[in-house]
């Protein structure tokens, strides 16, 4: 009888965690949503044509890195806690982890070429910008993302992301 405590707990963690990677995923994927239709619906229509291929630039790559963790905790569902990351995956995310630093090099160089005149909308494309590398380096360099009632205390620990002990472990 001792033992079915432990494995009650085990199945009541595991349960917590598949909640907690699946409310990651579906927020990844829902802020790409978001943000997407809000730039087609609201801030494009109020664009010269650079500008919306400056905000798109830079809006494409965020939206490509947000839809990549979305996918990643979804399927981390299947894996997590025990398990390892399938190598195919793996090697998805190790090659995605290279072509992301090309899309934000190459979508500074569209950027530059189409760099708005207005003030408010360079503001708003180089803070999309900045939005998508701190997404990449929570991802794949070093954690970011905590509660922000913790934030200050844990952000300075420096502690690698998921992604990338799975990624590590595969």
């Amino acid at each position: 009888m001792s033992s079915q405590p432990r494995a009650d707990v085990r199945v009541q963690r595991g349960t917590d965690l598949n909640r907690r990677l699946l409310n990651l995923g579906l927020g990844e994927l829902a802020a790409s949503l978001v943000f997407g239709v809000t730039a087609v619906t609201s801030i494009q229509p109020r664009l010269t044509g650079h500008e919306a291929r400056a905000l798109w630039a830079a809006l494409g790559v965020l939206l490509a890195i947000l839809l990549q963790a979305g996918a990643y905790w979804l399927l981390a569902r299947s894996w997590l806690p025990a398990g390892r990351m399938p190598a195919r995956i793996a090697a998805v995310y190790r090659a995605l982890r290279v072509v992301d630093i090309g899309f934000l090099v190459g979508s500074v160089g569209a950027i530059s070429r189409w760099y708005p005149e207005r003030p408010a909308v360079a503001v708003l494309v180089t803070g999309v910008w900045l939005f998508a590398v701190v997404e990449y380096v929570n991802y794949f360099v070093v954690r970011l993302a905590y509660p922000w009632s913790r934030w200050a205390a844990q952000v300075g620990q420096w502690r690698t992301p998921q992604l990338v002990k799975d990624l590590r472990r595969a």
